[in-house]
Order: structure tokens, then sequence, then C-alpha cells
């Protein structure tokens, strides 16, 4: 596992708990506007080992209810099931983050039991996702099968899209609906500059432009909503 980072206290990324961020390293997508940069594009710097974050979650049974993992993409980790076994023997729930680029790998970590909840990124409309994803070296019919997993399984999910202006038009977030048509959770993130972004010259929508696309999306999508505005 390439570990590079942990943040020890999140009550925003694993809706209803109050859990920790595991950063992992390395990703299949070079979206300019990543807000994790260095773990895209920089050189891995171990953070912790596992065993050293073993024996932090040993000491925080109790007070946390969960663990994220996040990257990255952390399913391009060899050993992801069997690093989160022991997280999951100690009673935590495991929220995993997703580009949703490796159906496969997701289908076996969600039916091996070591997850609890999946948050899938979708990038775009299929129209204009390799522009937005930042490469061509992507199947749109790959992240088709892992949104369609996650609509008929059985684990809790949520879809997001953060949302750029240079990048999504209105039209682009109705066709996204559309293309989720149903789903029990999608959120519209309004961007914000890091300061570590893989791109430049990017910027957010105003809240009331938000709220308008907001609105279009429920016509596909009643349950979705907005996040960081």
């Amino acid at each position: 596992m390439k570990i590079a980072g942990l943040q020890k206290l999140t009550l925003l990324d694993f809706p209803q708990k109050t859990a920790c961020t595991i950063f992992t390293w390395g990703c299949n997508l070079r979206c300019p506007f990543c807000h994790n940069a260095g773990l895209v594009t920089g050189p891995y710097s171990e953070a912790l080992t596992a065993d050293k974050l073993y024996a932090f979650l040993e000491k925080r049974r109790g007070l946390l209810d969960g663990v994220c993992i996040t990257g990255g993409e952390p399913l391009l980790q060899a050993d992801l099931k069997e690093f989160l076994k022991p997280i999951r023997e100690m009673g935590f729930a495991v929220k995993l983050d997703t580009n949703g680029t490796l159906p496969s790998a997701l289908r076996d970590l969600c039916e091996s039991g070591c997850i609890d909840m999946v948050a899938m990124d979708i990038k775009n409309c299929p129209e204009k996702y390799a522009l937005t994803a930042g490469t061509e070296r992507l199947r749109i019919s790959d992240v088709q099968e892992s949104i369609r997993f996650l609509m008929q399984g059985k684990l809790p999910y949520e879809f997001r899209t953060t949302v750029v202006r240079e990048y999504h038009t209105a039209d682009d977030l109705v066709s996204i609906s559309r293309w989720i048509r149903g789903a029990s959770h999608y959120y519209l993130q309004s961007f914000r500059d890091s300061g570590s972004l893989i791109g430049s010259g990017m910027s957010a929508y105003s809240p009331a432009e938000l709220h308008a696309m907001l609105e279009a999306v429920r016509r596909e999508v009643p349950h979705a909503e907005l996040r960081g505005v």
C-alpha cells in the first residue's frame, strides 16, 4: 500500500460518521481541477506504514466510526483488499472514493465485504469525459459499468461531480443526470482552488448559478444536492 497521507479527523467525508481519511498515491486520470495534484503527478513519499496506521486506529476505537480511503485512485493499489481487512476487523466502517474507471476491481472489493459505502466521481457527460479527465486513456464503457453496478447493487453509494466553469455547462449536467437517472444520491460540488491543482485558469460558478443547475438536474435525479456552497 502506498499511503501518502492521513487526515486524523473528518466530519464531512463519511456521511453521518466521525472518520479519518487515508490518502493513497497514484491515479490513472489527470483531471486539471484535481485538488490533490501531489498524489497524482508528484513522486511517492510514504506518510506512514500500514502497521503504524493500524496502531493509530487501534487507539481510536470508540472515538472514530469509520475510515475513508481516497486518493489518487485507491483501486490502483493491488493489496487494497488485504489492507482493509484488519480495519474492518477492528470494527470501523469503510468508505471508498473512486473514479469508476476500474469496474472489475470495484466489483471485487464491494463483494469482498471490506467496504460499506462507495463515492464515485462522474467527471462529465460522456462526450466530454476524456477532456475533463485529462487523458484519452480511458473507456467510457468502464465508467458506465461502474455506474450500473453501483445502482443495481446493495451497498450505499453516491455520485458526485465537481463543477468547473471552464469544463461544465448546465446542459452537461443535465446530460449526466439522464445518464444516472434515478440515482439515490448525486452531489454537485462547487470547485475550489486548493492551491495544489494539476491545471490552472479554472473558476467556480456562483451559488445562484449552481442552484439553477441543481433544479435542472433534479428533474432526473430528485435527490440531487449541492455540496460546498
